[in-house]
């Protein structure tokens, strides 16, 4: 596989202890019929195994894809396949996944049908609208601003965001992991750093409680059972 590990913190530091803070409190918040899950995480992407038959399938899809799309509008999926580079950050976002989601297969996933370029403004929005509740609750328990600032600076120490491309993961309800878990929506974005070689992301997603209390009986928060944003070699 791609050789994923998690981006380098500083064991020990405030910021490390703030971002656990952060995924503790958004791992499992019960806002009465409704939970909300969220979880930031950091990966550094080095080729490795056997992952580089997957990245070559994925180019290979979209070279496919760009060879015989005659589609001209400036939004089309074809400007972002256009350059190398670009259709390198695509898998490097499939392969995130993979990482995000180890239950689950992405092998259907088409790159350039699943992503789209976003900007920090549309996440701010997007998060505004959906984590209102939550961002509320943050305030109440804590007086080191609010629950948006705080992911922004848990994201910048490790992926710099002024440096970042935004993408999200818009899959359709045969590829999204979610779904199946009982979501009333969810969101998965990610920030990658090609000077960095970096991708962070930030999957946050509202469960009902009504629906899945037996899932979320089975399921331990995120991050309980790992160590996100560990040292690792770089």
């Amino acid at each position: 596989m791609y050789k994923y590990g998690h981006a380098y913190w500083k064991k020990g530091a405030f910021r490390q202890a703030y971002r656990d803070k952060l995924n503790v409190f958004m791992g499992h918040l019960n806002l009465g019929e409704r939970t909300i899950r969220g979880c930031l995480e950091a990966y550094s992407c080095k080729h490795a195994g056997t992952d580089k038959r997957l990245s070559l399938s994925l180019e290979n899809e979209m070279l496919d894809y760009l060879g015989k799309s005659s589609d001209t509008d400036s939004s089309s999926p074809v400007d972002l396949l256009l350059s190398r580079s670009s259709r390198k950050a695509l898998i490097y976002l499939v392969l995130t996944l993979y990482q995000m989601y180890p239950d689950y297969d992405f092998s259907a996933v088409k790159a350039h049908q699943f992503f789209s370029e976003e900007s920090w403004d549309t996440f701010t929005q997007i998060f505004n609208n959906y984590m209102f509740e939550a961002s509320k609750e943050w305030t109440a328990r804590n007086e080191d601003g609010s629950l948006l600032e705080a992911i922004y600076e848990a994201l910048d120490e490790v992926v710099k965001l002024a440096e970042c491309e935004i993408y999200v993961y818009n899959p359709n309800p045969n590829a999204d992991p979610f779904l199946e878990e009982g979501a009333i929506w969810s969101f998965c974005f990610l920030f990658y750093n090609r000077k960095l070689k970096r991708v962070a992301g930030f999957r946050f997603c509202c469960i009902s409680n009504l629906a899945s209390d037996a899932f979320l009986a089975d399921t331990p928060p995120y991050g309980e059972d790992e160590d996100i944003f560990a040292d690792m070699d770089m």
